[in-house]
């Protein structure tokens, strides 16, 4: 169990093994308060599931690598020590005559206990690690396996009732040539028992082959920012990928920038389910998510107080506290550019504006130990491919676009990043006056709580306005805090406006 040391939660280092139909994995994460950190990540496409629909046991060879793979992974945990180990086995070790034998076998020879996860878990755990990874969110989950598809509705982040489907890439004949047809005509009959229980305008895509599609849709349109969690496909552009991806020959996938040749031999029965699931449930976007059922264990293992805590949030203070100056800046930096924030009109929904002014504030000491040349496109990169959870990708660039102006106010973003194609002109003029406003903040206290109170920031009728009492104006008004001021204003094109009372 978590708990609290000290003003902030403790930190674990937590191991997850999974037993996978395709892929055999484990990852070590380090747990800080609710953020979810990958310290190391080791695979064997080992295809345990292979052929398992034909002859009803799990494939000879992947047998073979799968438990010379968990050999591997006992001798790192032996080494890396962490403090808690979870394990799971999915669909093909789930429902293959031997894999009680296979089980037994790993115990005897790892002395790993590997515990087999029932179709209704596995849709559970899919479910949570979505939730761990995009706390709101409202749809179905889709989690591909190598075996199996489980479809479980989520309600703002809550996980509801889920059925596992025999729609794996190996239960419809890989690595057999692709017949588009015939898992069509499976996908139907599977879905036709549903009924309306999973349409959704909202699906939430777990596996690996199905971030490989999100792969080859971001290569084809040129996206600006390569990274999959989070990343939202419109549905007619992800049936577009789909169609594209099935009709491609097998040595044509090969040829794809980081597309494994192990993985090449399901992408074409991934991409026929996913048209599938999206024509017949219903679907507007495909939501892509990293995390899944690894994810999930984590979640769930979590004490209660938590989890209510905000993912991206505590990712941006662990982050901002590593590399920053000072740890306790965020919070009272945040309450008191609240007034300020909060006259703005929302440009974000479900109140996001508010927890994206309480990153920022985690964020504003990022650049304190990079050289003072080159702060700005360092912080800037930093902040917008950090493996931190609980953010869109519009909103993973307006924090960067914030911080980089947080930083400098010669551009609105780091030249040739791309990142404006995924904000609105008036998006990335609030993250420049977020930069603004946090530079004015840390200046005029500088970095003290102490100095911070000493004066107050808001938005009058009359313009920016930095009110301080007659008696503190020489702790507070000095030259530079006069330039942050107009900085801010400028960009909102408000007169800056001082108040010694």
């Amino acid at each position: 169990m978590w708990v609290r040391g000290g003003s902030r939660l403790s930190s674990r280092d937590i191991a997850v093994i999974d037993v996978g139909s395709n892929s055999v994995r484990l990852v070590l994460y380090r747990i800080e308060g609710r953020a979810i950190w990958t310290a190391y990540n080791e695979k064997v496409l080992a295809g345990l599931g292979r052929g398992t629909a034909r002859t009803g046991r799990l494939s000879r060879d992947g047998v073979t690598q799968a438990i010379a793979a968990l050999k591997r992974f006992r001798a790192v945990l032996d080494g890396a020590q962490p403090d808690e180990v979870f394990t799971a086995a999915t669909a093909a070790v789930r429902e293959a005559l031997d894999g009680p034998e296979f089980i037994a076998r790993v115990r005897q020879e790892t002395g790993l206990e590997i515990r087999v996860l029932s179709g209704e878990d596995e849709a559970r755990y899919a479910a949570l690690g979505v939730a761990a990874g995009a706390v709101n969110a409202d749809g179905v989950v889709g989690d591909l396996g190598g075996s199996s598809l489980e479809l479980t509705r989520i309600n703002h982040g809550a996980p509801g009732p889920g059925v596992t489907l025999a729609l794996g890439p190996f239960s419809l004949g890989a690595p057999a040539p692709l017949d588009p047809a015939s898992v069509r005509a499976a996908c139907a009959q599977a879905f036709s028992k549903l009924g309306d229980r999973f349409r959704t305008e909202s699906f939430y895509a777990v596996g690996g082959a199905w971030r490989n599609l999100a792969l080859v849709h971001m290569a084809v349109t040129d996206y600006p920012l390569q990274i999959v969690h989070q990343f939202e496909i419109p549905a007619r552009d992800a049936l577009d990928t789909a169609r594209f991806v099935a009709r491609q020959s097998r040595g044509s996938l090969e040829r794809i920038p980081g597309m494994s040749k192990k993985r090449v031999e399901t992408m074409g029965y991934a991409a026929v389910v996913l048209e599938a699931v999206i024509e017949t449930l219903g679907v507007r976007t495909v939501a892509i998510s990293a995390y899944g059922v690894r994810e999930g264990l984590l979640l769930d293992a979590m004490a209660p107080e938590v989890r209510a805590l905000d993912p991206l949030v505590e990712g941006c203070y662990w982050l901002g506290a590593r590399h920053g100056i000072s740890e306790r800046m965020g919070p009272p930096l945040a309450a008191w550019l609240g007034p300020f924030w909060s006259a703005l009109e929302p440009l974000f929904p479900d109140g996001r504006d508010a927890i994206l002014l309480a990153a920022a504030c985690r964020l504003c000491d990022l650049g304190a130990r990079l050289h003072p040349d080159h702060r700005a496109d360092l912080a800037f990169d930093q902040v917008l491919r950090a493996p931190i959870a609980g953010q869109t990708h519009a909103e993973r660039a307006f924090l960067a676009a914030a911080i980089f102006s947080r930083y400098t106010a010669q551009s609105p973003t780091r030249e040739g990043s791309g990142v404006a194609r995924l904000l609105s002109p008036d998006r990335l003029r609030r993250a420049r006056a977020l930069g603004a406003a946090l530079r004015l903040g840390c200046d005029l206290s500088g970095r003290s709580e102490v100095l911070l109170e000493q004066a107050s920031l808001s938005l009058t009728p009359q313009g920016v306005e930095l009110a301080v009492r007659q008696e503190r104006a020489d702790m507070v008004l000095g030259e530079q805090t006069r330039k942050r001021l107009a900085g801010l204003a400028e960009v909102l094109e408000r007169p800056a406006v001082i108040d010694v009372r």
